[in-house]
C-alpha cells in the first residue's frame, strides 16, 4: 500500500510543478526539486529502491537527450576557431580549483569536485530557451566535452579511493581509454557503412508512413539501454553510454522530426521530472545546521566563481559580456557528479559526514539559485534592447 501512496505523490508533483511554475513564473525544474524537498521532508517520498532506479533512468535518458541536441554546425566552428580556448578554459578552471584548494587548505575530493561537469542541467535549459541562443549551444558542446573529462575524473577518483595505486586502477584508466576509442571507431564506421548503403538507414528507422510498429522507438530505447547495459559491465558510468546512444541519431536519424519529438516527449514529460523531484527528496532537513548551510554556500560559490574567472578569460572575445556571463552560469550546475563524488568520498572517509551534507545542499541549491538567476539576467538583457 506505502508504494502506492508513493506513486501518487510523484505522479501529483510531475502533473501540477507545470501549472505552479507558471503561475509563480519558475522554471518547472526548480518546482520539482523544491516540490520533491517538501515531499521527502513530509514522507511522503522516501528511499526505495524502485524509485531509486527509475530517477537513474530519468537521468541516464536525460543523457541520451544530450547526445541529440549536439549541434555539429558549432563542434566545426569550434573545432576550427575554438579549439585552443577550449583547452585553455579546462586548463583555468582545474588550475584555479587547485589554487582554491591550496589556499584554503582543501582535499582531492574539492580538487576533482569543483570543476566537474553535468549536463542534466543545461539540458533543461535547453527545452525553456531554445537550441539556437549562442551561449547555451557553447554550454552544451562545452559541457559534453566536460561531461567526458568528469567521467573520466570519476573513473580514476572512485578507482583510486578502491583500489589506490595498483593494477585494478590502471586497469580502469585503460578501459574507460579504450571505451571512448571504440565508441569514436564506431560511429565512423557506420557512417561510412550508411554512406555505402543509405537503404540501411530506412530499413532500420522506416519512414513514418511505413512504420506500422514503431519501430524507431523501439530501436532507439532498446539502443540505449543496450550501451547502459554494456557501460554497467565495463563498470564504467552509464551516462558515456547514454550518450552515445543519443550521438548516434543525432549523427545518422537527424531527419526524422517524429522520432527526436517522441523521445524528448518522454524525456521532459516524465522521466526527468521523476529524477529532479528524487533528488529534491533525498535533502534532510532535519539534520542540517547553519555550519552545513555556510559550507555549503561556499562549495557553490566555489563552482560558480571558477567558471566565470575561466569564461572571462578565454571566450569574452566570442561571447561579449552578457553571453559569457549566461555561459558561465549555465555550466556551472553539475549537480549529479557533485553527488557523485561526495557520496565516494564519504564512502571511503575523505570527508565528513557535514561536509558531505554540504555538498548534497550545494548542488541542490547552486541549481535551483542558479536557473531562476539565468531566467532573471535573460529577461533583463532582452529588455535592455542590445546585442547580448
Amino acid at each position: 500500500m506505502e508504494k502506492i501512496y508513493l506513486i501518487i505523490s510523484i505522479c501529483t508533483i510531475i502533473m501540477i510543478a507545470p501549472m505552479v511554475s507558471k503561475m509563480i513564473k519558475a522554471p518547472v525544474v526548480v518546482i520539482e526539486i523544491v516540490l520533491g524537498v517538501i515531499a521527502g521532508y513530509l514522507g511522503l517520498i522516501y528511499a526505495d529502491e524502485t524509485l531509486k532506479l527509475i530517477a537513474k533512468f530519468g537521468f541516464v535518458y536525460l543523457m541520451f537527450l544530450a547526445g541529440l541536441e549536439i549541434n555539429f554546425k558549432l563542434v566545426k566552428v569550434i573545432k576550427a576557431t575554438l579549439a585552443w580556448n577550449v583547452i585553455f578554459y579546462f586548463i583555468f578552471l582545474y588550475t584555479i580549483s587547485g589554487l582554491m584548494c591550496w589556499l584554503f587548505d582543501l582535499g582531492l575530493t574539492y580538487f576533482v569536485a569543483l570543476p566537474i561537469f553535468s549536463l542534466g542541467m543545461i539540458m533543461m535549459l535547453i527545452k525553456e530557451y531554445g537550441k539556437e541562443q549562442p551561449w547555451l549551444n557553447l554550454a552544451l558542446s562545452i559541457g559534453v566535452v566536460g561531461e567526458i573529462i568528469s567521467i573520466l575524473a570519476l573513473t580514476l577518483f572512485s578507482g583510486w579511493t578502491e583500489h589506490g595505486l595498483s593494477a585494478s586502477f590502471f586497469i580502469s584508466i585503460l578501459t574507460i581509454i579504450s571505451v571512448i576509442a571504440i565508441t569514436i571507431l564506431g560511429l565512423r564506421v557506420f557512417y561510412i557503412a550508411f554512406w555505402w548503403f543509405p537503404e540501411l538507414k530506412k530499413f532500420i528507422i522506416p519512414d513514418s508512413e511505413n512504420d506500422r510498429y514503431d519501430q524507431d522507438i523501439r530501436f532507439a530505447i532498446s539502443l540505449l539501454l543496450i550501451l547502459v547495459s554494456i557501460m554497467l559491465i565495463l563498470k564504467i558510468d552509464v551516462v558515456l553510454g547514454a550518450f552515445t546512444a543519443g550521438l548516434f541519431f543525432k549523427m545518422f536519424f537527424s531527419q526524422k522530426h517524429e522520432l527526436q519529438e517522441k523521445i524528448e516527449s518522454f524525456g521532459f514529460g516524465f522521466f526527468a521530472p521523476i529524477f529532479f523531484i528524487y533528488t529534491g527528496s533525498t535533502v534532510k532537513l532535519d539534520i542540517i545546521d547553519l555550519e552545513i548551510l555556510k559550507h555549503a554556500m561556499f562549495i557553490m560559490a566555489a563552482i560558480i566563481s571558477i567558471r566565470l574567472i575561466s569564461s572571462y578569460l578565454v571566450f569574452y572575445k566570442y561571447l561579449k559580456f552578457k553571453q559569457t556571463a549566461l555561459f558561465a552560469l549555465s555550466d556551472s550546475m553539475p549537480l549529479t557528479f557533485t553527488v557523485a563524488i561526495a557520496m565516494l568520498s564519504f564512502n571511503y572517509g575523505l570527508i565528513t559526514q557535514s561536509e558531505y551534507f554540504s555538498f548534497i545542499i550545494a548542488s541542490m541549491v547552486d541549481g535551483l539559485f542558479l536557473m531562476i538567476l539565468i531566467r532573471k539576467l535573460y529577461k533583463w538583457f532582452k529588455l535592455e534592447n542590445t546585442n547580448l
